[in-house]
C-alpha cells in the first residue's frame, strides 16, 4: 500500500521487527540501504553488494534473505526481522558462549540464518547445518565454533521440549 508519491519517491508502510513505520524510498532502494539509512538498522552488513557473502541476511517472512538483493519495494506486505529484532533469540548468547565470532562482521547475518534454521528445521542434522550455513561466509574464524552454537541452541530445544517447556521465542 502506497501512501504518498513524488516523482522521486514514494511513502509506503514497511513492518520491521514487529513495528510499523512509514518511509521514504525510491523505486530502486535495496532493503539493506532502507534497513541501514532510513531506519538506523545497522546490524546487516553491506559487503559483498551480491548476495555472495550473507553479511546482510534478515528475514522476511521468517525466511532467510540477501537484503542486497531484495528491493524494499518488495517487502511492503512482509514481516522484516533484523538481528535487532532477535534480541532475545537463544543463539545470540550461544554464539558468544562457543567462541563462534572473530571480528563480528558476518555474526549478524549468521545468527540471522541460524535463528530461521533452528526454527524451520528444530531437528536438524550436521548435512541440513552445512547446507544452511553455505549462504553466509566468514573469512576469520573456521565453521566449527558457528556449527557448535547453532547445535547448542538445537540440543537445549530438544531438552526443552522433552520436559514439555516453551521453546518458542525471539
Amino acid at each position: 500500500m502506497i501512501i504518498s508519491n513524488t516523482d522521486k519517491y514514494t511513502v509506503v508502510p514497511l513492518l520491521v521487527n514487529g513495528t510499523s513505520q512509514h518511509i521514504m524510498i525510491r523505486s530502486a532502494d535495496t532493503l539493506l540501504c532502507t534497513l541501514r539509512d532510513q531506519l538506523g538498522l545497522t546490524g546487516a552488513k553491506q559487503a559483498c553488494g551480491n548476495g555472495d557473502c550473507g553479511a546482510c541476511t534478515v528475514l522476511v517472512d521468517g525466511k532467510p534473505m540477501h537484503s542486497c538483493l531484495q528491493l524494499t519495494i518488495e517487502t511492503l506486505n512482509c514481516g522484516i526481522t533484523t538481528i535487532e529484532g532477535l534480541k532475545h533469540s537463544p543463539l545470540r548468547k550461544a554464539f558468544v558462549d562457543n567462541w563462534a565470532i572473530q571480528c563480528g562482521y558476518c555474526t549478524p547475518g549468521f545468527i540471522v540464518n541460524g535463528h530461521a534454521l533452528v526454527t524451520e528445521h528444530p531437528y536438524a542434522d550436521d548435512e541440513r547445518i552445512e547446507e544452511w550455513l553455505q549462504s553466509n561466509l566468514c573469512r576469520c574464524t573456521g565453521y566449527q565454533e558457528i556449527k557448535d552454537a547453532i547445535k547448542s541452541v538445537l540440543a537445549a530445544n530438544k531438552l526443552m521440549e522433552f520436559e514439555g517447556k516453551d521453546t518458542s521465542g525471539q
